[in-house]
């Protein structure tokens, strides 16, 4: 398997934050998957390495999912909520990913 060559610093803004909610953890718990919110156009491959640079882990597998922004009501005026591309990296048995920012 070729390593593909991308920016580091491009790589370091396309993770935006871990996404951290109900469904993010029990998917966490039954796959070994971590859930992100990364760039809108980021592709699979990026998700891929910039995961295993800022993390240092091996990563099995990058499933994506685009959510379009509801709709929202501030009074009168309309808003939208941005839409978001959420990246569910798995990776692969034995690696483990620490997001609380203590060392491991």
């Amino acid at each position: 398997m070729s390593k593909l060559k991308f920016d580091e610093g491009r790589l370091m803004q396309v993770l935006v934050a871990p996404i951290v909610s109900e469904k993010a953890t029990m998917v966490a718990e039954k796959s070994n998957a971590v859930t992100f919110k990364v760039l809108q156009d980021a592709t699979k491959p990026e998700i891929k390495a910039a995961v295993e640079l800022m993390f240092k882990v091996e990563v099995k597998g990058v499933s994506v999912v685009n959510t379009k922004g509801k709709t929202k009501r501030f009074g009168r005026s309309i808003g939208r909520r941005d839409n978001v591309r959420k990246a569910y990296v798995t990776l692969k048995p034995g690696q483990e990913l620490n997001l609380s920012g203590e060392a491991a």
